[in-house]
């Protein structure tokens, strides 16, 4: 698999004086997945720029050229995307390999569940690890069926599309966009009318993204959180223009970083400001951050703006569990921000964080606790003991996941004694020029 052969790079981070300048961090993974799909899925051309081209993304493009479609790469994050239309994927002839990508699977399998083709599914160690059953349970309610997999409904797994797709009405028993957009992917295929409950809102990059294409959605509330999205199935989705936004889950790393190193002053440009994606920035300036929005504008149904961050003085807060569906990838970086402040954050409803690229609720606790932070887990709340100050000094072991290996990282750079990490290389997976942008800036990352 992608990563099983790849040595070990360790890295440390140090204390660094004031952070400064202006980066474009790379361009949003969940967005560059959905437009490498939907274009596959799309009759016509499909022009993206912006593309984030890292691993996790580069794997999803291959698994479209896989299935039919003709993808290539047109200039430096320009890519065309050539489509064989609704239901028109062709059964591929190898697995389509996800590396270390849950998002890229779980799409995908919902895209190829509508259509009458069996393909396999894989993955590194990490993502052969990660429950595949969530998906697959509303994909089986539509007319798939995974003809193998591995112990638990896990990968490899051979899923068996659908003949003929049934229109379903399904309750996702958690906030997951995941799991919402499998099942409006594989609607695609089926006659009439798709429906997806969701108790708590998830991210809408689907909805807005189908309604680029052409695709009928209607989005409405449901309850006091969640929302209810109707998709009309059997559209022509017809090739379109995206220009992919910068990614505030990358975002949040210089942010964070910016923040936490006393008199530092950054620019972030095209940064997306979806409400679905926020919550850190919601939270940060809860906690007292100075981030200034400017510049906004939107493309493909998403708002985008300009972020300027200055080092500041950081409180402890409370975060509300119904917030965690907006920031669920930030708060290992949260957790961060949360050391150097003055006082206790308590981070509520964290239960997702177990199934992501490692027990990423575990792993932030250790991270934290081998540098001197105290740090406890509650159930699945997670609670910091804040101080103003990290002690650092610890290595840190990331389990193979990049949002591990980028937090503990800029934790060290303002740290009493450096912080390592014991791998770098899955940094890649969704921000392969972290590292040297840091440096740019200023960091201490050697």
């Amino acid at each position: 698999m992608t990563h099983s052969s790849s040595p070990a790079r360790p890295l440390q981070a140090s204390a660094s004086s004031a952070l400064t300048g202006q980066v474009r961090v790379p361009g949003d993974k969940s967005i560059s997945h959905r437009a490498l799909i939907l274009g596959a899925l799309a009759v016509g051309e499909t022009r993206i720029t912006g593309l984030l081209e890292g691993e996790d993304v580069l794997n999803t493009a291959k698994a479209m050229q896989a299935l039919g479609a003709k993808v290539e790469r047109t200039g430096e994050t320009a890519w065309s995307v050539r489509g064989v239309g609704v239901a028109g994927f062709a059964a591929p002839d190898k697995p389509l390999d996800f590396g270390n990508s849950g998002t890229g699977c779980r799409l995908v399998m919902g895209a190829v569940a509508g259509c009458p083709v069996t393909a396999t599914f894989d993955g590194d160690a990490s993502l052969r690890g990660r429950p595949m059953r969530r998906i697959l349970d509303p994909l089986e309610l539509m007319g798939a069926k995974a003809t193998s997999s591995a112990e638990g409904g896990r990968l490899p797994m051979t899923l068996q599309g659908a003949r003929d797709p049934l229109p379903i009405l399904y309750r996702t028993p958690v906030a997951s966009a995941q799991i919402k957009s499998a099942v409006l992917l594989a609607g695609l295929s089926a006659p009439g009318v798709t429906t997806v409950i969701e108790a708590e809102a998830s991210r809408d990059h689907t909805e807005l993204m189908l309604k680029h294409f052409g695709a009928q959605v209607v989005s409405e509330k449901e309850g006091v959180h969640g929302r209810k999205i109707a998709l009309q199935g059997q559209p022509e989705l017809v090739g379109a223009q995206v220009v992919v936004p910068a990614d505030p889950s990358s975002a949040a790393f210089p942010i964070v970083a910016a923040l936490v190193v006393e008199n530092s002053d950054i620019v972030l440009t095209d940064v997306m400001t979806n409400p679905l994606r926020t919550g850190l920035f919601t939270t940060l300036k809860e906690m007292g951050a100075f981030i200034e929005e400017s510049h906004l504008r939107g493309d493909a149904g998403e708002p985008m703006a300009q972020l300027r961050v200055r080092g500041s003085k950081l409180r402890g807060v409370t975060v509300p569990p119904e917030r965690a569906p907006s920031m669920i990838d930030e708060y290992l970086v949260l957790a961060v921000a949360a050391a150097y402040a003055e006082g206790t954050t308590i981070m509520r409803g964290l239960q997702e964080l177990r199934v992501k690229e490692s027990d990423r609720l575990e792993a932030t606790a250790a991270m934290l606790r081998v540098n001197g932070v105290k740090v406890e887990i509650s159930g699945d709340d997670l609670i910091v003991e804040g101080r103003g100050h990290v002690p650092g000094g610890g290595l840190v072991a990331t389990h193979m996941d990049h949002r591990i290996a980028m937090s503990a990282l800029v934790m060290g750079l303002a740290s009493d004694a450096p912080v390592k990490i014991d791998d770098s290389s899955f940094i890649a997976t969704s921000f392969p020029d972290f590292v040297p942008m840091m440096r740019r800036l200023g960091a201490e990352i050697a």
